[in-house]
């Protein structure tokens, strides 16, 4: 038996039961692949799970509400852990332009690159930010995912770094997914500090990371640290305004060059470090001592045809969760299926079909500070999941462009 049997569970008005399932809880605690049971039933009340028990050991409440799934698989809902999901204009033109051969030099020479997001960011409404936004979501929504990150990145000053977290507040609270605000104001210098690094780190450490603290906008801290970024100790003085706030830190790491930004992260026991392609040993011992999560993002590396794969053996090795990402983007990954880039980890970096699963769920959940409540099918856990029309989970992402998804259930309540 999975759980107990209490008499109080037959005792609860208004639960909502989900039978006839197989049910991948993602449990680690459960001996089975997947944390698999069958012959279970789910019960919700509300947005909270409140059991997994057997068929047949408790007495079904005269106004419970049942949905016999007759053989589907229920799986958590989908955690989709780093995305630029609000920004103005698009980078088409450049992709075409650098698929012709034209140099990134070049393009940037002429407007193209990150600044050119920024431009088209800051010179866009919020109803204009919301209106392309929203169906890039709905689209990772119907890919089963039920919480997302959404960072900023594309206004770099308060104004506008406020605008995308505004928009993004607004893009949760009008549709039924979480959007989980992280603040990335050190994303790339602004056109107005070219040349003047240290001061827009100043900027962001005086001005834009305490006044939307303050307002309550983000959750966490995210810093773009690379040699076409910013260096360590601008990141670091980051990091510091961060801690003195209280808040948790998180980094695009090692994604281009070895500068150390992981190690730095660790002491600071960030939330994740994402990309990691150049990520060395001393990093991941580091990693692992503060259970920071190491976020992969296959479908950049894809799309910018890299040739370093992250160290996939050596994150075994000390046992550092991995999550698994889109990092929706307009300039290195335009891409909003999670499906795909849980198949495009499998492929390209050689995850098992079990650590990918894992890595849009439980750990993708821990990167977001959430493991507590999201990525387990498992009593006290908000009741997001998805029923799927296969047999087994790797069959959600074998199959890129079928979408087997029947059911996606948002804190208890069908959304598809």
């Amino acid at each position: 038996m999975y759980r107990e049997y209490s008499q109080s569970h037959a005792l609860i008005k208004g639960l909502t039961i989900w039978r006839g399932a197989r049910i991948a809880t993602m449990d680690s605690t459960l001996t089975q692949d997947y944390g698999l049971l069958e012959g279970h039933d789910l019960l919700v009340k509300d947005r909270e799970i409140v059991a997994l028990l057997p068929e047949g050991s408790y007495e079904l409440p005269q106004d419970a509400l049942v949905h016999d799934l007759e053989g589907l698989l229920l799986t958590p809902g989908l955690i989709d852990c780093h995305t630029h999901l609000v920004f103005g204009g698009n980078r088409a033109k450049e992709w075409e332009m650098r698929q012709n051969g034209v140099p990134y030099s070049e393009i940037a020479a002429q407007g193209g690159g990150i600044n050119s997001t920024v431009r088209e960011t800051r010179h866009a409404d919020f109803n204009s930010l919301y209106d392309r936004a929203l169906p890039r979501m709905i689209a990772l929504a119907a890919d089963g995912v039920t919480t997302l990150e959404s960072k900023t990145g594309y206004g770099l000053n308060l104004e506008d770094e406020r605008k995308q977290l505004a928009v993004s507040k607004k893009l949760g609270e009008s549709y039924p997914i979480e959007i989980v605000p992280t603040l990335l104001s050190a994303h790339a210098i602004p056109p107005e500090y070219a040349g003047k690094g240290d001061a827009y780190i100043d900027l962001v450490c005086q001005e834009i990371l305490p006044r939307l603290w303050q307002e309550e906008g983000f959750e966490a801290v995210d810093v773009f640290c690379e040699s076409v970024g910013f260096t360590l100790a601008q990141t670091q003085k980051v990091f510091e305004a961060a801690k003195s706030l209280d808040i948790p830190v998180k980094g695009h790491m090692e994604q281009m060059s070895n500068l150390g930004g992981s190690e730095l992260i660790a002491q600071y026991e960030g939330l994740s470090v994402d990309h990691v392609e150049f990520l060395d040993e001393a990093a991941i011992k580091a990693i692992s001592q503060s259970g920071t999560v190491a976020t992969l993002l296959p479908l950049a590396y894809y799309f910018l045809r890299e040739t370093q794969k992250p160290p996939i053996e050596l994150l075994r090795k000390y046992n550092v969760p991995m999550a698994v990402s889109t990092d929706y983007n307009p300039g290195t990954s335009p891409f909003t299926s999670l499906r795909l880039a849980m198949n495009a980890a499998c492929v390209l970096f050689g995850l098992t079909p079990q650590e990918v699963m894992a890595g849009v769920t439980v750990n993708a959940a821990k990167a977001l500070n959430r493991q507590m409540t999201h990525g387990q099918i498992k009593a006290g856990f908000v009741a997001n999941f998805v029923a799927w029309d296969v047999v087994d989970p790797v069959e959600i992402f074998y199959e890129v462009g079928y979408n087997p998804l029947v059911y996606r259930v948002f804190e208890g309540k069908v959304t598809h």
